[in-house]
């Protein structure tokens, strides 16, 4: 799909900073539950999803970790960062917490805000729960006020980039030389869904995730990428290759 914009100077009449982040509030779906992330509560059985997995660390700048207390430390450190708001991410079916996200980037006065630190332990990954608990996220974003909800990620990630464009955000392009992570430089890959796209996405979500898009063994009719395909503004050229 190649991208055809319109710089957008509208008004934005009568604009209200939506609020920050909720650190009690709880998300949950059907298949997901997301908590606002505690070390006493969630770090041990977290870092029990991960243990021998330590390829899902590669692209974040910080992990794999050797000890339950030393993932323990990071935890706490996330939960005190202001900045955050990082959520434990319980999977119903399997009655497990199985992973984290977080928002960050939160600027309320720009309605702006990002999803990110996204770890998904190999038992959550490809799940139901697993595009629920983005959709809670992104669902939750939208319904408070804010106008535009990002995804970033390492430019090399391309499972990152792929499920960025499935779960219907536009890609913007890439920051060269954006940082250093791990000791090598980061291309970072840009996408966003704005406000406008909203309804369209909440009802491809909402198709996707019905028990109607399943069969008797769990395999799905429909594709998401293929339900939000006509929302999304731009495809990412990396995406869409194969391999």
């Amino acid at each position: 799909m190649t991208a055809i914009y319109t710089v957008n100077a509208a008004p934005v009449p009568n604009w209200t900073p939506p609020p920050a982040p909720d650190d009690s509030r709880v998300l949950t779906g059907k298949h997901a539950r997301l908590e606002p992330l505690r070390a006493e509560v969630h770090a041990a059985l977290l870092y029990r999803a991960y243990i021998g997995h330590d390829n899902v660390w590669e692209f974040l700048p910080y992990g794999p970790y050797s000890s339950s207390s030393q993932y323990h430390r990071w935890v706490r450190d996330m939960e005190q960062d202001p900045a955050l708001q990082f959520y434990a991410i319980f999977n119903i079916a399997s009655g497990c917490y199985e992973g984290v996200a977080s928002f960050l980037r939160i600027a309320p006065e720009a309605g702006s805000i990002e999803v990110g630190h996204i770890n998904f332990s190999p038992s959550l990954q490809k799940t139901r729960a697993a595009t629920e608990a983005l959709y809670l996220m992104m669902a939750w974003a939208f319904e408070a006020g804010y106008r535009r909800f990002e995804w970033k990620c390492d430019a090399l990630n391309r499972g990152s980039r792929r499920a960025a464009q499935r779960l219907g955000f536009s890609y913007e392009g890439i920051f060269r030389q954006a940082t250093v992570v791990k000791g090598r430089n980061r291309d970072t890959a840009w996408f966003a869904a704005i406000d406008a796209e909203w309804p369209a996405l909440k009802e491809a979500f909402g198709v996707w995730l019905s028990d109607s898009n399943f069969d008797a063994d769990g395999l799905q009719r429909e594709r998401l990428s293929d339900l939000t395909r006509l929302v999304r503004v731009a495809d990412d050229p990396m995406a869409a290759q194969q391999g």
